[in-house]
């Protein structure tokens, strides 16, 4: 009920103006908390914070954001500031965080007015690497176009490198070493990849090393973070796992762990078996005549299967 349905009914005397007082605080509370909910949602630092692990990346950002306020400090004082350069190179597993990572650092980045949009290109290689010679660079200059006032993230980077001196990968990495340099204070490139590829990769180019002053690695995450991630997974989604369930995927996971213990740790796959597990839930309760809330909400072991 809004304010003036509250006071048209004070007046009325369809309720006493006490009783309508005590209306219109619940209101001015509901409201207070939805703007409280708000502001939380554009926090992307508190966003960043919610993700399991990932502690060498919230480090990071806390260097970062305090980096960046005492180079405006200095400058506003007349001294010398550090050139801030923020290219960076992921390393880790596919289902790691690194997507996910660069799209809240475009949103961080631009809170604290470094980007000016903040938005994520996601690339790979066929979207850079053209058909014949002067293709491809003009494919990578669109794209880094496309990216400037937020970031370019090349996914499985290492790929603009598989064809040695006369493919046109090449070309795709002179351009973007380029760019880097003239277009530093507009945009941040993310290479990402597995550790070992990108480390190989990284020595293509003697410039393209020295042009990326973080490097972030990203652990494997393990059966006891992952059992976190589909807590918070269902939690978002309103729904809760019984615990018969949460012990049918403890035993999942861990004989996943066991099978191919360097691929396993991914997010992915727990995402997978979760949004699995609502769908069964689903298809479990359609025919039921009548279906209470707590049946709604909870996920059984019955609903748990692999992928």
């Amino acid at each position: 009920m809004n304010k003036n349905k509250i006071l048209a009914n004070v007046e009325n005397g369809k309720i006493s103006p006490v009783f309508a007082l005590k209306q219109l605080r619940g209101e001015d509370e509901h409201r207070n908390h939805a703007c409280k909910e708000q502001l939380w949602e554009l926090d992307p630092i508190k966003e960043l914070n919610q993700l399991v692990g990932l502690d060498n990346v919230k480090q990071l950002v806390t260097e970062v954001t305090a980096f960046l306020s005492i180079q405006k400090r200095r400058k506003e004082e007349g001294l010398i500031a550090e050139p801030v350069v923020m290219h960076m190179i992921f390393k880790g597993n596919p289902g790691t965080g690194k997507t996910t990572v660069a799209r809240i650092f475009g949103k961080i980045f631009k809170h604290l007015n470094f980007l000016e949009k903040g938005h994520l290109v996601e690339v790979e290689r066929a979207d850079l690497v053209g058909e014949y010679i002067g293709h491809t660079a003009q494919r990578t200059k669109e794209k880094i176009n496309e990216s400037l006032g937020g970031i370019l993230f090349i996914d499985e980077a290492y790929s603009l490198a598989r064809g040695g001196e006369k493919d046109f990968g090449k070309e795709a990495i002179d351009t973007l070493v380029k760019a880097m340099e003239d277009k530093k204070d507009e945009f941040i490139l993310i290479l990402a990849g597995y550790s070992y590829q990108m480390n190989n990769f990284l020595n293509t180019n003697p410039g393209l090393k020295s042009r990326f002053p973080i490097h972030l690695n990203f652990d494997d995450y393990s059966v006891a973070n992952l059992m976190e991630i589909a807590d918070m997974m269902l939690k978002n989604r309103q729904y809760k796992m019984s615990s018969k369930a949460k012990i049918k995927l403890f035993k999942m996971l861990k004989q996943k762990e066991q099978q191919d213990f360097y691929n396993f740790a991914n997010a992915r796959l727990v995402r997978n078996i979760i949004e699995k597990a609502i769908r069964l839930q689903a298809v479990r309760l359609v025919n039921k005549k009548t279906i209470t809330k707590e049946e709604l909400l909870t996920i059984n072991e019955i609903d748990i299967k692999d992928e």
